[in-house]
């Protein structure tokens, strides 16, 4: 599982001209599921994400997490993570999890692991239309963009 985790102060996810999803301060988290990834690297992928301490406190140390914060995710689906780009200049999305009904599955298992890690938060999940061309308004706070 590769993923792109950024810290935003609001962000909105539309597909064919209709918002889909939308978020205040939290992170907008874009998630590619490959070949190897099972349903444990899911669960431990969600607890760190959501005790991750990437907000800042009243002293400006990254010191709290988005549950601390009360802050928002957006999960989003982005298979073009798993790109190799080692050979050639065409990326090769070899790895990416196939067929796309397993790799929807557990993205959607994603999503209801962080829902849970997330329960007696303020905060709320949203999350991206899978397969969809999305597109994604975000602004970013810091900027603050952890790769994992």
């Amino acid at each position: 599982m590769k993923a792109v985790i950024q810290r935003v102060d609001g962000a909105k996810l539309s597909v064919e001209g209709e918002i889909c999803a939308q978020i205040g301060r939290g992170l907008v988290v874009y998630i590619g599921v490959e070949q190897s990834d099972t349903e444990t690297d899911v669960i431990a992928f969600a607890r760190k994400l959501v005790a991750m301490r990437i907000f800042s406190d009243g002293d400006g140390k990254m010191n709290l997490s988005v549950t601390d914060v009360g802050g928002d995710i957006l999960l989003i689906s982005n298979f073009t993570l798993c790109a190799d780009i080692s050979h050639g200049n065409r990326p090769s999305f070899t790895a990416a999890m196939r067929p796309a009904i397993a790799a929807s599955g557990l993205f959607d298992y994603t999503v209801n692991v962080v829902i849970d890690c997330m329960r007696g938060s303020r905060g709320r999940v949203e999350r991206g239309v899978f397969g969809a061309d999305m597109l994604i308004d975000q602004i970013n706070d810091g900027p603050v963009t952890i790769v994992y």
